[in-house]
């Protein structure tokens, strides 16, 4: 599958609540790392957050992916990606951020999805409680850490 092809496949099972859809496109071993939920191991786990983690908590999913580039292998693209929350105190407010989505593709499936995006911008729109936000941002730090705990950025200092 080429990779524009794929992105739209993606981006259409998003917005249109199509959980099996996303999945599919995923390997049986693969991992979607979401920026707000965290990672989310095989096809029918990744087809259960979109339905109960997405639009669980908003609708009227919107997401535009921007300049992709791929090499057969890996693939990425800049995007814009907005939402109205259905969460409780912030029903009806609209949330926009852009980010990046990385692609890691093998035998015409996604191996590995991860995105980078500002989190805290984005809660921010919903305004989000300053301690819950504080408690949201240092998991999201600590599990970049964790992931960089043997690295060089990391190691020893």
């Amino acid at each position: 599958m080429e990779f524009e092809a794929l992105l739209k496949d993606f981006t259409t099972a998003v917005e249109t609540n199509d959980g099996a859809k996303l999945g599919a496109l995923f390997a049986e071993d693969s991992v979607y790392n979401d920026g707000f939920y965290g990672p989310f191991r095989g096809p029918d786990a990744i087809a259960k957050m979109l339905n109960e983690h997405f639009w669980g908590t908003a609708k009227g999913f919107k997401w535009d992916m921007r300049n992709p580039v791929c090499d057969g292998e890996y693939g990425y693209a800049q995007y814009v990606f907005s939402y109205t929350s259905t969460v409780d105190g912030a029903v009806g407010k609209r949330v926009v951020f852009e980010g990046f989505g990385q692609f890691h593709i093998v035998d015409g499936k996604i191996q590995n999805y991860a995105e980078t995006f500002d989190t805290g911008i984005a809660l921010s729109q919903i305004d989000f409680p300053a301690d819950r936000l504080t408690k949201f941002l240092g998991k999201a730090a600590a599990r970049l850490r964790e992931k960089h705990a043997e690295s060089p950025h990391l190691k020893g200092m």
